[in-house]
């Protein structure tokens, strides 16, 4: 069966575009447009479409608050335009924040210059969050990250916790508590549904964290810095996009510069590396992983959170391979089960986790 799309714009080039990219694909239909957020609105609950692509400024009501009343009244899959700005970042967290899935840079050059690779990319985004554990029946209402810093008060009030699927009462059966042991680093790898899922994760760890972090989540060199002033922001330990030289320090998260690869030495100094084209990610979780499991042996706890694809199981086999423990996300609060789904059936999972509980238990077995 097509999978119906709701393509929300105020520009007319940019709806007609993305309808006819959207229509060349036989198992996609476009359903229905809207010039700005009170049509998607009204759009959504008339044609229940299964994935909205949503523009952020428009005229009436911004792409932001259309999302969170189409999550709260009918959740449907959002895939957000976004600008490759620094503000373009930032509007695009905020709409992660409110319920949109996924997000894809705005650029009318490369519809140009490059239409069967924005055809492909956007078609195979459109597909994959179609099946993301974003629809889900009943909308609970989201629950506050535990104990934020003060600083997050200043931040924008959209800033939130998405809500889990109601579902995940379903989950499978849990992993037990985990063991305590001395790791010298946790290192976190997540794709699609990652903003927030790492986002609910850090909040929950205390300022005296006792291990170095390590994130890596694939996103445009243009959102990283932003994302990681995000997270410094509403944590109590401190978050930054990582530099080459940086150290890995106790209560310290790094995030991995978008575009680029980010390698641990055994010294506990971060290298950066240059994008390499014939890798898909850039950032590529198996290449960070890979690299720990080289410098710290079996002094590793590595987290898969939700995403597309399998990137980060090669890099959690060698991490297994020499000792150290890999944790995955359970498929019923992921976004998309695809990243932890490859740990779990590789059997390279030593627990797996809903996302509320992976804070928590990172505490218990680090602290």
């Amino acid at each position: 069966m097509a999978v119906k799309v709701l393509v929300v714009d105020d520009s007319g080039f940019f709806r007609r575009r993305v309808s006819e990219i959207l229509s060349a694909d036989s198992n996609i239909q476009v359903v229905g447009t809207a010039t700005n957020g009170k049509e998607a609105i009204d759009q959504a609950l008339a044609l229940k479409p299964d994935v909205i692509t949503m523009d952020y400024e428009m005229p009436m009501m911004d792409g932001i608050t259309a999302v969170r009343h189409i999550m709260q009244r009918c959740p449907t899959p959002v895939l957000m335009f976004s600008s490759l700005t620094h503000e373009g970042a930032r509007v695009t967290l905020d709409a992660l924040d409110a319920g949109a899935v996924d997000f894809l840079p705005k650029n009318f050059e490369d519809i140009s210059r490059n239409p069967e690779k924005v055809k492909q990319l956007l078609c195979e985004k459109v597909h994959s969050i179609s099946r993301s554990n974003r629809r889900f029946s009943s909308y609970s209402a989201p629950q506050p990250a535990a104990a934020p810093a003060p600083a997050a008060s200043s931040f924008s009030s959209s800033v939130r916790p998405a809500p889990a699927p109601a579902r995940a009462a379903a989950s499978a059966p849990a992993s037990p508590a985990p063991k305590r042991k001395a790791y010298k680093l946790v290192a976190i790898g997540t794709s699609t549904g990652g903003p927030v899922a790492l986002q609910r994760v850090l909040t929950q760890l205390p300022a005296n964290f006792p291990a170095p972090i390590v994130l890596i989540q694939h996103m445009p060199a243009a959102f990283t810095k932003a994302f990681a002033e995000r997270l410094d922001k509403l944590c109590r330990i401190s978050v930054k996009e990582a530099e080459d030289g940086d150290i890995l320090r106790p209560g310290l998260a790094l995030l991995a510069p978008g575009g680029k690869q980010m390698m641990i030495d055994g010294r506990g100094a971060v290298k950066i590396l240059p994008g390499d084209e014939r890798l898909n990610y850039k950032p590529c979780v198996d290449i960070t992983f890979g690299s720990a499991a080289k410098s710290y042996s079996d002094k590793v706890l590595a987290v898969v959170l939700t995403g597309m694809g399998a990137d980060g199981r090669e890099g959690a086999r060698l991490l297994k391979q020499g000792g150290s423990a890999v944790w995955a996300q359970d498929e019923a609060s992921c976004v998309i089960y695809g990243m932890p789904m490859a740990i779990v059936k590789a059997n390279l999972a030593d627990a797996v986790y809903s996302l509320d509980d992976i804070g928590r238990h990172l505490v218990e077995a680090c602290l």
